[in-house]
C-alpha cells in the first residue's frame, strides 16, 4: 500500500493539511533531505533555510536589473526632454530638421543621424535628396518604429556607412508618413528587435510635432 502512494499524493496532502508538521514537530525535526550542492544529508529545516537563501538571491538579482533599467529609463528621458527643449528654441523653421538630428546625434551619442522628408516646403538638399518611390511605400507600411539589425533595408543606403543596427522611425503629419529618421550604428546591439519602442515613438511624435512648422510642398 505504501508504494501505490505516489509524490504528488502526497504532495497533496501537505498541501491541503498546512498544520501537519505543527501538529508532529518530531517529525518535521527528524526528516533528512539531501543537499542540493553536497551528498550529505541535511534538516528539512535547514533545506527550507537554503531555499529561502536562494529565493534572496533571485529576488535581488531581479531588484538590481529592475534598478538598472530604471537608471537607464531616466537617463533616456531626461535627454530626450532636453533634446524636446532645444527644438521649441528655434526660430526659423528651416533649420528645424537640422536641429533635429543634430540633437539627436549630440543628446544620445548617435554616430549618425539621418532626416529624409518630402510633401514639404524644403530647398533642394540633404533633407530632401534621393527619395523614390520605394523608400515612401516603405514610410508608409511602418506603422511602429522599425529597431533591428540592417537587413538589407533600401533605405539604409542613406546613411554614410552600412549600419550594423539602426532603428527607423516614420515622420507623419495629418496620418500621412512625410518622411523617415534614421538613427544609425555601428554596433550590431545597440538596436535589437526585442527592444522596447516606446522611447522612439516619443521621438518620432516630438520630431513630427515640429516638421509641422513647415508648410506644405506647393
Amino acid at each position: 500500500m505504501t508504494d501505490s502512494i505516489s509524490a504528488l499524493t502526497v504532495a497533496r496532502f501537505l498541501q491541503e493539511n498546512p498544520d501537519f508538521f505543527g501538529e508532529h514537530a518530531e517529525l518535521f525535526a527528524a526528516l533528512t533531505v539531501p543537499h542540493p550542492n553536497d551528498t550529505r544529508a541535511i534538516s528539512l529545516g535547514e533545506r527550507q533555510i537554503l531555499t529561502l537563501r536562494d529565493r534572496q538571491k533571485e529576488l535581488e538579482q531581479r531588484l538590481a536589473i529592475l534598478s538598472h533599467q530604471a537608471n537607464f529609463n531616466q537617463d533616456v528621458a531626461s535627454k530626450l526632454n532636453h533634446w524636446c527643449a532645444q527644438l521649441l528654441t528655434v526660430s526659423d523653421p528651416q533649420s528645424i530638421p537640422g536641429h533635429i538630428v543634430g540633437g539627436l546625434i549630440k543628446s544620445f551619442e548617435m554616430p549618425e543621424v539621418v532626416l529624409k522628408l518630402w510633401d514639404v516646403a524644403l530647398p533642394d538638399g540633404p533633407f530632401t535628396d534621393d527619395v523614390d518611390e520605394e523608400a515612401k511605400a516603405f514610410a508608409v507600411g511602418l506603422t511602429t518604429p522599425y529597431c533591428g539589425p540592417n537587413k538589407a533595408l533600401g533605405v539604409a543606403r542613406w546613411c554614410k556607412q552600412s549600419p550594423a543596427s539602426l532603428a527607423i522611425i516614420p515622420i507623419v503629419r495629418e496620418g500621412q508618413a512625410i518622411g523617415l529618421l534614421l538613427l544609425a550604428s555601428p554596433e550590431s546591439d545597440r538596436f535589437t528587435s526585442d527592444m522596447g519602442t516606446t522611447f522612439l515613438e516619443s521621438i518620432g511624435q516630438l520630431a513630427s510635432a515640429a516638421i509641422e512648422r513647415l508648410p506644405k510642398a506647393d
